[in-house]
């Protein structure tokens, strides 16, 4: 079997679930996540990626996918219940996002998660070639990298949490959190999105294990893990390449053709999920409406909200309040043929949604708390005119690189619909000027800037850092 010098692990391989007739595999590519900022950097150097293909049984044989190679992980049934809807997403999730929805823990889900990981671990340790960069990702596999230095001390290992990481005052809930500390520190490099996650984790540190740390350095078994923050971010100039094609151009003017030509759309694009603010959202627009701020003759929210991790009871709970919410405020506030919401819960593909992106006057991401949301950054690059104002979360970390948004908080329903109605009567000067700002530095803290800093603080192996830069 081929070793690889560079090695993904995530818990998704990042193709589709099924392939072409010919047998050919492409990268699924979704509104924000991790597929989304992995894929320039991966395709610029020789790689493998580990990850579970979707479905259950054992795993299938793939081919390459634009020179990476493709390594499934198996998952039973029973795997995927306990591990991914148990611990992954009815423990973690809620408890790293504020616990906007109340955690829970079984012992049968830790165990899962126990046990995928050291799957995940063991299909790591057989591709990857002596002295090998890994880069695991993600609260899934957060017990990957010290698994795998007691199977290869010889790795070089990197740990990146895409998601928010909570105060010690929520983690020190987990029964099993000193457990997955020491997973995570069993990297060379744990890396954050934002200071203050780095921050709490070097507390956590100290206070459960009783390890030496600051938030740049834990001492552990005789070594130095390295802790930091490194905020990801999007191939912004293919983006806006996207965004500038002249097919994307006239979907966008179809789209708004189709949608009665308004003053005015308000897009927002999300994962049906509690920590994305979407009901919070609709209040606030349903509001502005009964208020007489916002007229639905010239103005219109489209909504997108792809369906997700359908099976978890909680999902499905919100999925039914968020139809019935726009169904009420359609059946209020709507006429025949203009409705007040436009709900969509089909993915896009890429060019239909920067088509989504040209028509949006204000793009609307206000979660109640995200690790960095690249949703708002995909709207910033697809702006190719500078024009556009981004409506935007404080509690996502998008918050702390695009300043010029308009900040709110989505908990404060009157500071939530303020923000909107600034948004909605901002001069096209001050949006020029603030679009303008922002995509400046997204031009200049893009996905490659990311790849790069990340590999270059984890690994100083100056070939394969070239090989990241030479594409831009």
């Amino acid at each position: 079997m081929r070793q690889s010098s560079l090695v993904v692990v995530a818990n998704r391989l990042p193709i589709d679930d099924s392939t072409a007739p010919d047998g050919a595999c492409e990268w699924r590519r979704r509104p924000g996540g991790l597929v989304s900022a992995l894929h320039s950097p991966l395709r610029q150097t020789p790689a493998t990626w580990v990850g579970w293909a979707g479905g259950t049984g054992p795993a299938p044989a793939l081919p390459d996918v634009d020179g990476v190679r493709m390594r499934p992980v198996p998952l039973t049934a029973e795997d995927l219940r306990d591990h991914y809807e148990g611990f992954v997403n009815a423990t973690l999730w809620p408890l790293y996002h504020d616990a906007v929805e109340q955690p829970e823990h079984h012992r049968r889900w830790w165990e899962a998660y126990q046990r995928v990981n050291q799957r995940f671990a063991a299909a790591v340790a057989e591709v990857a070639e002596p002295g090998a960069v890994v880069w695991v990702q993600d609260y899934h596999l957060q017990l990957v990298p010290g698994l795998l230095r007691a199977l290869r001390p010889d790795l070089r290992i990197g740990f990146f949490l895409h998601v928010a990481f909570p105060p010690p005052e929520l983690f020190m809930q987990l029964p099993r959190r000193a457990e997955l500390l020491r997973g995570m520190l069993g990297a060379d490099l744990v890396g954050f999105q934002r200071a203050q996650a780095a921050h709490n984790f070097a507390q956590l540190a100290d206070r459960v294990l009783g390890l030496p740390a600051t938030d740049r350095r834990i001492a552990v078994d005789g070594r130095i893990v390295r802790v930091g923050s490194f905020p990801v971010s999007i191939d912004t100039a293919e983006m806006a390449a996207l965004a500038d094609r002249p097919d994307v151009a006239d979907r966008a003017k179809r789209l708004r053709r189709d949608l009665g030509s308004p003053e005015r759309v308000i897009l927002s694009v999300d994962r049906m999920d509690y920590t994305k603010g979407i009901e919070q959202r609709l209040k606030a627009y349903s509001e502005l409406i009964a208020d007489g701020h916002i007229k639905v003759q010239d103005t219109v929210l489209v909504q997108v909200a792809v369906p997700s991790r359908e099976r978890v009871g909680q999902y499905q709970i919100l999925r039914e309040r968020v139809e019935r919410e726009v169904g009420r405020i359609n059946g209020e506030f709507g006429r025949v043929g203009e409705p007040a919401i436009h709900y969509l819960t089909q993915p896009f593909g890429r060019a239909e949604l920067a088509a989504l992106y040209r028509i949006a006057d204000v793009m609307a991401v206000t979660p109640l708390r995200d690790g960095m949301n690249l949703v708002a950054k995909e709207y910033v690059a697809a702006r190719v005119d500078d024009t556009g104002a981004l409506l935007l979360s404080e509690f996502a970390g998008a918050a702390a690189e695009l300043a010029q948004a308009y900040l709110v908080n989505p908990h404060d329903l009157e500071g939530l619909k303020q923000g909107l109605l600034a948004a909605l009567r901002a001069q096209p000067e001050q949006v020029r000027g603030r679009m303008r700002a922002m995509r400046t530095h997204l031009r200049q803290h893009d996905i490659h800037a990311w790849a790069r800093s990340y590999l270059a603080a984890l690994d100083q192996d100056s070939a394969l850092l070239s090989r990241l830069g030479t594409t831009r």
